[in-house]
């Protein structure tokens, strides 16, 4: 019978691989002038080591929170491995969020500290009440804050300690705080270490915010557990993500079906592109998933993941990886596809994706201050995650949407991933969403949002009609379509479905 390993903090897993690759490269940024700072481990580990410092003498014991509104950013690193050296913890937030949305975070949180930049001071201030903060520039790379600091004794954080509150980036309604341990942190990196076999010759492009989980989960900590390099872009350039790429000879990357799609209509084919791995989250098409194949040198793998979750639980690790498929089950990961009842259900069936696991190890602690539902997202030991998916006999998965993305159109069951997916072949449209509205005779009806191709030339409500006719059965064509120059999106590209569905009943 196998038995789990032991946690481990992720403190400690930072500490491991300083000692074994101290002169190994760590860290490149690029800023947003095009400047490039580079550092290995140990030359790192003297900066996290001055940050702790830092902490400490602004009142950071084991325990304490610390507040980051901060774009990709040497000093996000810094702060958040000196937080975890000392057994504090994070609390990451979209840099360009409002007043009223950075005030709730850290009412929520009550950190000791707070980090933002120079640049957006005035609305920190605003959202910060008497908080101290640090306004930094983001750009520095001679981390000019930490000026005259001395370097701070390591505490001894335990694995099931707090590392993180993640606040969700709410595509349903207000964003529920997941927190996250020090256990939770070192698994994600050595799960997903091991699905790319990632080896300390890789290097990560990251060009996703640090401030969301898949940045922090899929790329630093993998490469932190496998003594691997990170290329840390300031922000994300469509045009500018190939480039970049061969620039800082990256081997692996991880991003959404959204940006994908942005490099696909802004980017071109660049020499010297040579990544061997690249994670996606969401479908793209079957043209889509060739051309960048071909433009990254690799076919992209498709994975499923949430922030609670901690590693993408789903993922493409075959020797023939699919467009349309989220994949296998990862190594050390346990997902089941259930009814409402919680039976499994067979081959071909849509169930929900359920996810097992032990809390503050495998699955996210809970959800801060809210028991109720944290309790409630589980049945019998599984998490329940909401999204919708079937398997084949050989069991690969396919994603189906969420709960909420399924329709009741005069009794059948339409589904807005399937209409979407149709939408998004069609050679003049760039992206799609559908979601449901009000409808007196049939209960509710598909509404589709289209972002065309080119703008100057973009479909008709009529061609779209057609098209939709050819492929689907009558209750899921759209009853109405909705040209858009973008879809609105969290700061990672998941689109906001809860506000088209607004434009729907306006």
């Amino acid at each position: 019978m196998s038995t789990r390993p032991e946690p481990v903090t992720m403190a400690a897993a930072w500490q491991r691989v300083v000692s074994e690759h101290p002169g190994r490269p760590f860290l490149t940024f690029e800023a947003p002038d095009g400047s490039v700072a580079n550092w290995s481990y140990d030359e790192f580990d003297v900066i996290v080591n001055r940050a702790s410092g830092k902490l400490r003498d602004c009142g950071v014991d084991a325990g304490s929170a610390v507040h980051l509104a901060l774009t990709n950013s040497p000093t996000f690193i810094a702060v958040w491995l000196a937080a975890l050296r000392i057994g504090a913890w994070i609390v990451p937030s979209d840099p360009m969020g409002r007043a009223p949305e950075l005030a709730d975070h850290i009412a929520r949180t009550r950190p000791v500290i707070g980090f933002c930049a120079e640049s957006r001071i005035g609305t920190y201030r605003e959202a910060a009440g008497s908080l101290q903060h640090v306004g930094i520039d983001e750009a520095d790379t001679r981390l000019c804050w930490l000026d005259g600091t001395a370097e701070s004794v390591a505490g001894s954080p335990r694995p099931e300690d707090r590392a993180a509150v993640m606040f969700t980036s709410g595509t349903t309604g207000r964003p529920k705080g997941v927190e996250i341990t020090q256990a939770n942190y070192a698994f994600a990196g050595k799960a997903m270490a091991e699905a790319s076999e990632l080896s300390a010759n890789d290097r990560h492009i990251v060009v996703l915010p640090l401030f969301h989980a898949n940045a922090q989960y899929y790329s630093f900590a993998s490469a932190i557990w496998a003594g691997a390099s990170v290329a840390l872009m300031h922000s994300f350039s469509a045009s500018g993500f190939l480039p970049q790429a061969a620039r800082h000879r990256a081997t692996c990357a991880s991003l959404f079906a959204a940006p994908m799609r942005m490099i696909l209509a802004r980017g071109t084919k660049t020499d010297g592109v040579a990544l061997r791995h690249c994670w996606f989250a969401q479908n793209i098409t079957v043209d889509q998933h060739r051309t960048l194949t071909e433009w990254f040198g690799c076919e992209p793998r498709q994975l499923y993941g949430m922030t609670e979750t901690i590693p993408a639980v789903l993922t493409d690790t075959s020797s023939s990886p699919r467009c349309d498929s989220m994949g296998f089950v990862t190594q050390g990961c346990s997902v089941d596809l259930q009814g409402p009842d919680g039976a499994p259900v067979g081959p071909e069936e849509v169930g929900e994706i359920v996810v097992g696991g032990v809390r503050g190890q495998t699955l996210f602690a809970g959800y801060l201050d809210d028991s109720a539902t944290t309790e409630a997202s589980f049945r019998d030991g599984w998490f329940l995650t909401g999204d919708r998916a079937t398997r084949d006999a050989d069991g690969r998965w396919y994603f189906d949407g969420r709960r909420s993305d399924v329709l009741k159109v005069s009794g059948e069951n339409v589904s807005t991933v399937e209409v979407e997916g149709v939408l998004a072949a069609h050679p003049g449209v760039l992206e799609a969403s559908v979601v449901g509205a009000p409808d007196e005779v049939r209960d509710e009806v598909p509404v589709a949002f289209v972002v065309p191709s080119d703008p100057k030339a973009p479909p008709t409500v009529e061609e779209l009609t057609s098209w939709c006719a050819e492929r689907l059965s009558k209750p899921k064509v759209p009853a109405q379509f909705t040209l858009l120059d973008e879809l609105p999106r969290t700061s990672v590209g998941k689109i906001r479905k809860f506000l088209l569905k607004e434009e729907t009943t306006a």
